[in-house]
């Protein structure tokens, strides 16, 4: 009899093992056979123009200081130091270890990759242990009983495990669209990154420019300064008329007045400096940076188009947004299937912790929860259409940067063959006006000249100083904005993730 009950059991293990083998089998066969379903992202190609603008930019007109474009090299990751500015290298330097904006940027990046990391917890089966404690009353009489209430504890202890199946890859497209956004934030460091450092470069150029116009108004208000006394020596000595000394007067407080915008503008760019690298305006200290110690860089590193769409951070965002709206679609389109998760349990129950390993409180339970959905009013269905749109409105978006940002090049090419010629053109009217400026005082002090002859030689004088001063200062200002537009050199960066730099 005891051997009948032993075959027995055995025989029903055997159904159970078999049974459970072939779960598992058809499980992994499932596993094995299931699709993420939605297009699979494809990395949209590179423009087949191979030029960026309708002639071939090659080099700036000759004359001093010619800039020639080097087509294909590489922009170095600090680009900045061809200016040869030790200052200007240790002020970008500072901005980048202090920059809030710059912080901001990061700290967002890091929560996006931990976000993804999070992300990845729906592929591992889900463990949770429960305890629990309760006292409770009973009340027979609801279950239409006549027998007296009674007070119990209850005590439990369970274990449950559960395990989603991703047979229509929603979970898969979740988790590749969290790693697009990740990309995505990832460019936005570098975005941030380049435009700080173009930032700094600028307005440190344009403080410089300030200067220098201060310097040469400061200097032309003295000469007038040392006119103004011959003129007056001439009024007296009956030589002149007094409405000349008045004149003189006049060209003055003119010139004068033209310092406090200049100033203001130069305060300004100090205050913009600061807030760049991270400190309030009253704790710092800024270099003086002369506008003529600068080196125009002459050979200036341009991207083959082909390269651009993978250097320029704008166009690397538009893309991880693009690669994110793709895998959105795969999201939605999952949800319209069903959804299966298996789960167990198994725990054990006692009016006290002493006699929870009771035979009569273990309790458990095992077995697969499949969801279809039947009808939600056209949720579903539209949701995905919402998202076909969305990849659409991504690939229109996309062109557009890539559009902008071929356009940008050209334009800094451009710029710089404008800005060449406009340079050279300046230096020759800053001399013709400088010796004019100096005849012309020298036949007044003669008798030779009147005084409106100087007066419109020292305003011409004034202004091809400043016009020469601000061509310069462009010049240097376009030759950053190349730069920038062929993407900033970040990817040359020793190491994109260690350190301040993204």
């Amino acid at each position: 009899m005891a051997n009948s009950s032993l075959q027995s059991v055995r025989q029903r293990t055997g159904q159970v093992t078999r049974a459970g083998a072939c779960s598992l089998s058809i499980l992994f066969a499932c596993l094995l056979c299931s699709c993420a379903v939605g297009p699979d992202f494809v990395r949209p190609e590179a423009p087949g123009t191979e030029r960026y603008t309708t002639d071939s930019q090659t080099e700036s007109p000759a004359g001093a200081g010619s800039q020639k474009i080097v087509a294909g090299a590489d922009i170095p990751a600090s680009w900045w130091s061809l200016f040869q500015s030790e200052q200007l290298n240790n002020l970008v330097n500072d901005a980048v270890q202090h920059n809030a904006t710059l912080e901001a940027s990061l700290a967002t990046l890091r929560q996006s990759q931990h976000n993804l990391q999070a992300g990845y917890g729906v592929f591992f089966p889900q463990l949770e242990i429960g305890f629990g404690g309760t006292r409770e009353r009973t009340a027979p009489i609801v279950q239409g009983l006549q027998s007296p209430s009674s007070i119990f504890n209850v005590v439990t202890l369970s274990g449950s495990i559960g395990y989603s199946l991703d047979l229509f890859g929603g979970e898969r497209r979740a988790i590749e669209q969290l790693s697009a956004q990740t990309d995505y934030q990832q460019y936005a460091s570098k975005a941030a990154y380049v435009t700080l450092t173009a930032n700094v470069v600028n307005t440190s150029i344009a403080r410089a420019a300030y200067v220098a116009q201060i310097h040469a108004t400061e200097q032309l208000i003295a000469l007038e300064r040392e006119q103004l006394e011959a003129t007056r020596a001439q009024v007296k000595a009956g030589t002149a008329p007094y409405s000349a000394e008045l004149a003189t007067l006049s060209l003055v407080a003119a010139n004068t007045a033209l310092l406090a915008p200049l100033k203001q503008q130069l305060n300004q760019a100090d205050n913009l400096l600061a807030t760049l690298e991270g400190k309030f305006p009253g704790d710092l200290t800024l270099p003086v940076i002369d506008l003529d110690s600068l080196t125009l860089p002459q050979e200036l590193p341009l991207s083959l188009p082909s390269e651009l769409v993978h250097r320029r951070p704008d166009i690397l965002q538009s893309e991880a947004q693009l690669h994110a709206a793709s895998a959105s679609i795969g999201v939605t389109t999952a949800a319209l299937f069903p959804s299966i998760s298996l789960t167990g349990t198994i725990g054990q129950a006692g009016t006290s912790l002493g006699n929870l390993s009771g035979e009569n409180g273990r309790f458990w339970s095992v077995g697969p929860a499949v969801s279809i959905p039947v009808f939600r009013g056209g949720t579903l269905w539209y949701g995905r259409q919402a998202a076909l749109d969305a990849y659409q409105s991504a690939q229109a978006a996309y062109r557009q940067t890539v559009l902008t940002a071929f356009a940008e090049v050209a334009t800094e090419l451009h710029a710089l063959e404008n800005d060449a010629m406009a340079f050279q053109a300046q230096r020759v009217s800053l001399q013709d006006a400088r010796e004019a400026y100096q005849l012309t005082q020298a036949n007044y002090r003669a008798g030779m000249a009147s005084y409106l002859d100087v007066v419109a030689a020292d305003v011409q004088f004034h202004q091809a100083t400043i016009a020469c001063i601000q061509a310069s200062a462009q010049r240097y200002q376009d030759t950053v904005a190349l730069f920038v537009a062929s993407g900033g050199g970040w990817w040359n960066i020793p190491d994109a993730t260690g350190g301040a730099a993204p």
